[in-house]
């Protein structure tokens, strides 16, 4: 899903809609691409469930998909939540060889 994010021009579209729903012709305004790259974007955002559309009048409208939105978010705190994790044991192993390695060297002092 995150990887739906890696394109600069994506994520950009992904971010206007953070502020406003808004149809392709408001988002191609905002951005140096077409309105035909901006709706293949949204598709590719659609199909991963991050967008959802509906029509308004002749046009659609394009917005977050908040379900979506949620699973990526819960996807992420499990990879933060994991991270510190590994860090924490990182960390107490490093303390815990240095102090072993001073209590060695205290040892070894006549």
């Amino acid at each position: 899903m995150i990887g739906l994010l890696g394109e600069p021009n994506r994520r950009a579209i992904f971010e206007f809609l953070a502020r406003r729903p808004s149809s392709v012709g408001e988002i191609a305004e905002q951005l140096p691409i077409s309105r035909p790259a901006v709706s293949q974007h949204l598709k590719v955002l659609k199909d991963g469930g991050l967008v959802v559309s509906r029509p308004e009048g002749n046009r659609r409208v394009y917005s977050l998909n908040p379900d979506g939105v949620a699973a990526m978010r819960a996807w992420l705190d499990g990879v933060w939540t994991d991270a510190l994790a590994s860090f924490h044991k990182f960390a107490e192993q490093t303390v815990a060889d240095e102090t072993a390695g001073a209590e060695h060297r205290n040892e070894e002092k006549p």
